[in-house]
């Protein structure tokens, strides 16, 4: 509870402040509380990626737009009626859509009952690796896995890229040609 209540007071402040560079530490931060709540949850890879794209890689990028300009945001011209609507409307259709949900941590669910008996059962055999967790990412899932390090590590290299910037070169002393 501590750490959702956490969130909320972010999320407000975040859509408080007009300071640009405030909102972009607050939403750090935010990724970093994401990434506590993912640990809670026992959903370390989770965590790890949140971590080091959502508070890592996107704080960096978002500093790197920050350098290039203002960091203060004008004030909005029109209400922003509309915008709450669909943001009500949208959180009121997922609200209502989690009372078909199973209860949480029930071993019953469809989700614990669909391949986990088998990873449980057969990844030993399957993968020669002691843990099911390991086996799950490295071998089962393991093009998912490789797909998350491509995405991750293609993200920084862009965020080195839009760092490294313009360099500024001198020019040297012109030389004359000499025709002969």
């Amino acid at each position: 509870m501590v750490l959702l209540t956490l969130l909320a007071a972010i999320t407000i402040g975040i859509v408080r402040l007009r300071n640009l560079f405030a909102v972009v530490v607050l939403g750090g931060i935010y990724s970093f509380l994401m990434a506590s709540v993912m640990i809670v949850l026992d959903a370390v890879d989770v965590a790890m990626t949140e971590a080091s794209v959502g508070a890592g890689i996107s704080t960096v990028l978002m500093l790197g737009v920050l350098s290039l300009t203002k960091t203060q945001e004008t004030e909005p011209v029109h209400t922003p009626l509309l915008p709450v609507f669909v943001a009500v409307a949208t959180g009121a259709v997922l609200v209502f859509g989690t009372f078909a949900l199973p209860p949480f941590g029930a071993a019953d669910t469809p989700v614990n009952l669909h391949v986990a008996p088998y990873y449980l059962e057969n990844s030993i055999r399957d993968t020669l690796v002691p843990n099911v967790v390991t086996s799950v990412l490295a071998s089962y899932r393991g093009f998912d896995t490789l797909g998350e390090v491509v995405v991750v590590f293609t993200a920084g290299i862009a965020v080195l890229m839009l760092l490294k910037g313009k360099r500024d070169i001198k020019p040297g002393p012109k030389r004359r040609r000499v025709h002969r």
